[in-house]
């Protein structure tokens, strides 16, 4: 291999400036390169960014997420107590205490008809549920895992629909809670309603719900939604009684969990 001369020295080893040419084609080199690797690393952040790191448009876990509800322990999925640092109004902590677990089962009797029928074109692989009740026992809430038979692009379209029309929102779409005799949810029904919140995962096929009331069985004429009730400055009984806080904390935290599981499979080797 061999090297040519340098160019900037002239006849008679005379210093001569280096030419134009060589150092215009040299910028053009550098800018080429950068705006390749400029290109290049674009194209994998954005991979990156939305998941789809084969071109496929499969988002990272969402297979694996699929099998949880039969491949993870209930007790992994919901803990016998939940930690809820900052969840309460104010910024104060929260725990919670799991009272009773529902069988595994499919949707029927789970939902009233109207949500049903929103939820109808994702299909229901399995229902996991668990009703829990803070540290002074005032409060209980019930929340759900809802693992539909979806794939990515029917999850997104059901959450654009959720958002869209803000069905998350709505009364008459509120989850029904899980009662179970001998605890302190024995008398939580559907007229003990009292805060909720929906929310349809993109990057998993399940729907997390939570829905929550007074221990003591007493009715609720006004429902709130839990972004409503925990709004500063918001007076109903159920924001006061800080409700929204405990759908919206609980509900948080199991969802992290089931995220957090669906992460671990995915790194798992093959």
């Amino acid at each position: 291999m061999s090297f040519g001369e340098p160019e900037g020295y002239g006849q008679g080893a005379r210093p001569r400036p280096l030419g134009r040419r060589g150092r215009s084609q040299a910028i053009a080199a550098a800018a080429c390169l950068v705006l390749g690797t400029g290109l290049i690393g674009g194209a994998v952040t954005g991979s990156w960014l939305t998941g789809d790191s084969d071109g496929t448009g499969t988002r990272p876990g969402f297979a694996a997420a699929q099998d949880i509800w039969h491949d993870v322990p209930v007790d992994q999925l919901f803990p016998p107590t939940v930690q809820g640092k900052g969840a309460g109004p104010g910024g104060a902590d929260r725990v919670w205490t799991r009272i009773a677990v529902a069988p595994d089962s499919d949707c029927d009797g789970a939902f009233d008809t109207l949500m049903r029928k929103v939820l109808a074109p994702v299909g229901c692989e399995r229902l996991l549920r668990a009703t829990y009740t803070d540290a002074t026992q005032s409060h209980v809430t019930t929340v759900g895992l809802l693992f539909t038979k979806a794939d990515a692009a029917a999850m997104t379209t059901l959450a654009r629909r959720f958002d869209k029309e803000r069905l998350d929102r709505r009364s008459d779409l509120m989850p029904l809670p899980y009662a179970a005799k001998g605890t302190a949810a024995a008398g939580f029904g559907a007229k003990q309603r009292a805060s909720w919140t929906v929310s349809v995962l993109t990057d998993a096929p399940v729907v997390v719900y939570a829905v929550t009331g007074w221990a003591d069985g007493r009715t609720v004429d006004t429902p709130q939604p839990a972004e409503d009730a925990m709004e500063s400055g918001a007076t109903t009984a159920p924001a006061q009684a800080g409700l929204g806080h405990e759908a919206q904390g609980l509900a948080d935290r199991v969802e992290r969990g089931l995220r957090k599981k669906a992460g671990t499979a995915t790194e798992q080797p093959s």
